[in-house]
């Protein structure tokens, strides 16, 4: 299989199982000299981990990471970064029913028709416990990106249609609330909602928002390469992403130019926008604003609700998946989207110092 690495100079790539021996991730790319420390990675990864609360799967795992190469007396050391959580809690069993049933919503018939075998136990490789990885590589790069005076900042902007109202936002408020939402007044919404799904034995999608603030302008190549293209295919590449959108997104294609238009003006021995339509990047380069996109998650596809479909044999069947799931992927998926963000965004960032002989003579000179 391949497809399991992102990244040209911040390079990483992804291993492991749901229910295997572990996941992790190696690291290459990465600066010397970078402080890095096991309670760095952890506290991100703290944020993905399942058993939070009622509204995240049960499965109990730490999901203690271990660094097990690139570091040295805490800092980097400028070679791979591997990076190890060990499986503690699987549950084979549970899997059993649909060893050769296809799921709706899963990739179960799409590996089969590729691959001709698959990881029944919990989907394998496209199972959400993937971005264990994601996340622990998206610590490095959040700690990269700070010595930069860079930050990168994910919250779910909706859950199942409930939208967090602008005029409430509350940075802090994000942590307070098992569906990582900026507003108070909308988790509450969400939990009502939330319970009355569990009851009805369904699940919930929604659209998780991420903004990068201090990325000056410069970041991205207008071709292939370009800043939002990549953060696209990054956010995309997560499973349960079904859409991406920056700045005005698809409410652009309903506005006419004099509306959607950004105008620079000059201020404080610079030039800024006066609005950001753009989301912060123009022509696939960043233009000093406040980056900003959305990402589509849809609802969890694995569900006790009776559902019909077929088996590897052609017979139909009606199926119930039972086992320890997520009501909604939303809240778990937050880090996941602010860490792939982090990962384009360092990798953009180390190609732009070979974009200028002025950026080369900084390094050479």
């Amino acid at each position: 299989m391949a497809g399991s690495s992102i990244g040209t100079l911040f390079r990483i790539t992804t291993w492991g199982e749901t229910h295997g021996e572990g996941l992790g991730v190696v690291v290459d790319g990465c600066p010397a000299g970078l402080p890095i420390s096991k309670e760095d990675i952890q506290q991100y990864l703290n944020r993905r981990k399942p058993g939070q609360s009622k509204y995240t799967t049960p499965r109990k795992e730490d999901d203690q990471a271990e660094i097990l190469s690139g570091v040295f007396e805490g800092k980097t050391t400028g070679t791979p970064i591997s990076m190890a959580v060990y499986n503690k809690n699987q549950r084979t069993r549970d899997y059993s029913q649909i060893r050769d049933v296809y799921r709706p919503g899963h990739a179960d018939y799409t590996y089969d028709a590729k691959y001709g075998i698959r990881d029944y136990r919990g989907g394998g490789r496209s199972s959400g416990r993937e971005t264990i990885g994601r996340v622990a590589a998206g610590a490095v790069a959040v700690k990269l990106l700070k010595e930069l005076g860079i930050t990168v900042t994910a919250y779910a902007k909706e859950i199942g249609g409930i939208t967090a109202d602008e005029k409430r936002f509350d940075l802090e408020e994000i942590f307070r609330n098992p569906f990582y939402m900026p507003d108070r007044e909308a988790a509450l919404k969400v939990q009502e909602y939330a319970d009355r799904m569990m009851r009805e034995q369904d699940s919930m999608g929604g659209i998780i928002e991420c903004t990068v603030q201090g990325l000056k302008p410069g970041i991205g190549d207008p071709v292939f390469e370009k800043l939002d293209a990549n953060l696209a295919k990054a956010v995309l590449s997560i499973g349960a992403v079904k859409g991406f959108e920056i700045g005005d997104g698809f409410a652009a294609a309903s506005s006419c130019g004099s509306q959607n238009n950004d105008a620079y003006e000059y201020r404080e021995g610079g030039f800024v926008k006066k609005t950001n339509h753009s989301g912060g990047v123009l022509g696939g380069i960043s233009d000093g604003s406040p980056l900003v996109f959305r990402a589509a998650v849809k609802p969890t596809p694995s569900i006790a609700k009776v559902q019909s479909t077929a088996g590897k044999d052609g017979k139909d069947f009606d199926l119930s998946i039972g086992g320890r799931h997520d009501p909604m992927i939303v809240p778990r998926a937050v880090v996941v989207v602010e860490s792939m963000a982090a990962v384009t965004i360092a990798d953009g960032l180390l190609m732009n110092l070979s974009a200028s002989m002025d950026s080369v003579k900084k390094i050479y000179g």
